[in-house]
């Protein structure tokens, strides 16, 4: 195992690279830059939530700004420190914990997952190890919409998101052997990591993850300390003025006759929890995290491609790793957590770093990937 050193980046000042120059001073944009703005200018008008996009390669940021409104009405312009909810890419943070904590010896990713809980007694137990949790082959079933109410799911915690695995007495699939993506298995990682540290989830990572790679900012949602979340955004979706649903507040409806309402936490299901994608980020405090130092998550465990439990990521050459998700030509993480929708990827051979977070769903975030992607030379 790698030693902790190996995972984290260092602290550092991070430059804000040519977005930051002054107007006067602001040098032409090169003909990639003018192809990614247009690109972005076309997803994210003017005047509705929109979107942080901040392309970095090598030690050099090359691309960093932002589209659209961090709140409707008239909130303030989204740049790189706009803070959103990075969603499932939060998994790739866990997953970098709990493998930091094997190299220190207080993990060991190949036993069962019932040796640190012992109340999960059913033989069922027996063969689920920690890695098949970071690797969604566990083959554990996500039982939470049909065991609890809507209400009950909305303002869930990671208590009761994992509530039904101490009786837990079937599989969907034999461990090890699929790929099932599962939030779940996340959230009882995150509960992993508690018990062997003897610490809060939200402050190990903090102290271990965070600050020391330089990300002295980005935290873990709280309902009660929202305001916590520095230049926080909130995540929309829309109606057709004639269909706005009766309970939602109408707000900033645009030239298209959109009307966008608030989709976030009180909104969507489980949006409290927080190892499976609770974190607030900014692309500024992203490009801190070191992507090609977590090399033992860059290590294919199951294919994504053809499975027949999950559509998540299901396409050709794709595989999954510990809190990745691997193609021949990178490696990256979606999220997508109420109106909000992310994506963080690397692509080792260039050494390009690739990050966009919005506060809107309503766009191909594969498609805009893959003609990014293009722009910067990045496709085989």
């Amino acid at each position: 195992m790698l030693m902790k050193s190996t995972f984290f980046l260092a602290a550092g000042a991070l430059m804000l690279g040519l977005c930051s120059i002054s107007c006067n001073q602001t040098p032409a944009m090169t003909t990639e830059q003018k192809a990614l703005d247009s690109l972005f200018t076309s997803i994210f008008p003017k005047g509705e939530p929109g979107g942080a996009i901040l392309v970095k390669r090598g030690d050099q940021i090359i691309f960093d700004k932002g589209y659209g409104l961090e709140t409707l009405p008239d909130g303030r312009p989204i740049d790189g420190d706009s803070f959103f909810n990075i969603a499932s890419c939060s998994k790739t943070f866990t997953a970098a914990a709990v493998m930091n904590l094997a190299s220190e010896g207080l993990v060991d990713i190949e036993k069962n997952v019932n040796y640190y809980f012992p109340e999960y007694t059913d033989p069922v137990w027996n063969g689920i190890k920690v890695r098949h949790l970071l690797s969604h082959t566990s083959g554990i079933p996500d039982l939470r919409s049909r065991l609890l109410s809507k209400e009950q799911r909305i303002n869930g915690d990671e208590d009761l998101s994992v509530e039904y695995l101490k009786d837990l007495k079937e599989l969907r699939f034999e461990p090890g052997t699929a790929y099932e993506y599962l939030n779940p298995s996340f959230v009882l990682l995150g509960k992993l990591i508690e018990r062997v540290t003897g610490r809060v989830f939200m402050d190990y990572m903090r102290d271990s993850v965070f600050v020391p790679c330089g990300m002295k900012q980005t935290l873990y949602f709280d309902r009660n300390h929202q305001d916590l979340i520095p230049r926080m955004t909130h995540a929309y979706e829309y109606a057709d003025v004639e269909d706005m649903p009766e309970e939602r507040t109408a707000s900033s409806p645009t030239a298209e006759k959109k009307n966008w309402y608030e989709y976030d936490f009180g909104e969507e299901t489980f949006f409290a929890t927080r190892p499976d994608g609770g974190i607030y980020s900014s692309t500024h405090e992203m490009a801190c995290w070191d992507l090609p130092k977590i090399s033992n998550l860059i290590s294919k465990q199951i294919t994504v491609s053809g499975s027949p439990y999950s559509d998540y990521q299901n396409r050709p050459d794709t595989w999954y790793g510990y809190g990745l998700f691997i193609e021949p030509h990178c490696v990256y993480h979606t999220g997508d957590n109420g109106g909000y929708k992310a994506l963080n990827a690397y692509y080792p051979e260039q050494d390009v770093h690739l990050i966009i977070l919005a506060n809107r769903a309503d766009w191909d975030r594969y498609g805009i990937k893959t003609k990014a992607e293009i722009i910067l030379g990045l496709r085989p």
